[in-house]
């Protein structure tokens, strides 16, 4: 079975579901963080993104969890 290809109306399509259902977050970092975020994600064979998003989670919920106490 061969490849789809990625048209310009799939681009579009992606960009306007994105635009619709997703926030967007720009952050800094010092140099070589990102890379080893990457590699640390890539250990657990997750994306950066789903790293970061867990990681933030992670931490929401202890604070949840501190405040509720």
């Amino acid at each position: 079975m061969a490849p789809q290809k990625y048209t310009e109306a799939r681009k579009e399509g992606n960009r306007k579901w994105d635009a619709a259902n997703l926030d967007r977050v720009s952050i800094a970092l010092a140099k070589g963080k990102k890379d080893q975020i990457k590699s640390a994600a890539a250990a657990v064979g997750e994306s950066m993104n789903q790293y970061i998003i867990a990681a933030i989670e992670q931490r929401m919920e202890r604070q949840e969890q501190e405040v509720g106490e």
